[in-house]
């Protein structure tokens, strides 16, 4: 099936992500599962992001032509889901799912999740404690990983706790690149008692430049992603062949995205510091090194 124009543009952004999501070494038929999954991650962020690709196309794929309230799409969005499983569904990126979901006998929670975790941004703003952004992460980024080892055939529950702490960290490595932009959409992914400890306040966070008490609670929450990445590490020595070098892509690009926060000072308010490509070569090579040490 070929997607229409919005789904390729929800699809393009693939190429902006912190790490590969289907890169060229793997197998097609993994390439194509993970760009099914792909496309049905980002698409129900840009719905929650307000961030959909304009003319309304997939507001009218989902039978909600005009509709622009972010929660009534994402139901909408959810009853499709649902065919996925149970029927046909409407929208193009829906229906690619499908044989990717048929081929791998993945369940209904993982996508749910990630519609949940959506639902969750319109209402919850603020984060008063780590423990709760660390629940807000097993609904936004832990379902990808297992996703993955679901349609890698490697699920295990060593490697599902191994999968979330390297998917949590991640998402705390994107909201720390976006603290500006996020407090733009009046969003703050950083723990409020974090905020408290260093003293920092929401206007301090609305600077053009980042002071120091800001710094440190960036250097902090950032040392707190790595130690996570670190504890998932062992997930990738312990697969084997081209799955080893997939996983060690999402780690060693959450390594070389701390390591351009931490090249800036930790000062993230100008812009989101993004990782060269020489340096995320560096950090998967290393994570590999160690790999292969552990494996």
């Amino acid at each position: 099936m070929r997607p229409d124009d919005s789904s390729r543009a929800t699809l393009g952004k693939a190429a902006h992500e912190n790490f590969p999501v289907a890169p060229f070494f793997l197998p097609r038929a993994w390439r194509d599962d993970l760009m099914a999954v792909y496309g049905y991650a980002r698409l129900v962020d840009d719905i929650g992001d307000g961030d959909l690709a304009p003319g309304g196309a997939d507001a009218r794929h989902l039978g909600a032509e005009g509709e622009t309230d972010r929660l009534a799409l994402l139901d909408a969005f959810e009853a499709d889901l649902r065919r996925v499983f149970d029927g046909v569904p409407s929208h193009p990126l829906l229906r690619a799912l499908r044989p990717t979901v048929r081929r791998h006998a993945l369940t209904p929670e993982p996508f749910l999740a990630l519609i949940e975790a959506n639902r969750q941004d319109q209402l919850v703003r603020r984060y008063e404690t780590y423990d709760g952004l660390a629940a807000y992460c097993e609904l936004s980024a832990n379902p990808v990983g297992r996703l993955v080892l679901g349609i890698t055939g490697t699920t295990t529950p060593e490697r599902v706790r191994r999968s979330d702490a390297v998917c949590t960290a991640l998402q705390i490595v994107e909201h720390l690149q976006d603290v500006a932009e996020d407090l733009a959409h009046d969003r703050i992914y950083l723990p409020a008692e974090d905020m408290e400890r260093f003293r920092v306040t929401e206007a301090d966070l609305a600077r053009s430049t980042a002071g120091a008490s800001v710094r440190a609670l960036i250097a902090y929450e950032a040392e707190r992603a790595r130690r996570l990445l670190d504890d998932g590490t062992p997930l990738v020595g312990s697969v084997r062949g081209r799955l080893r070098l997939l996983l060690a892509g999402f780690v060693g690009g959450g390594h070389a995205a701390l390591d351009a926060i931490t090249a800036v000072g930790h000062d993230v308010l100008p812009g989101p510091p993004r990782a060269t490509r020489p340096n995320l070569t560096r950090a998967v090579g290393a994570v590999l090194r160690r790999a292969r040490g552990e494996g």
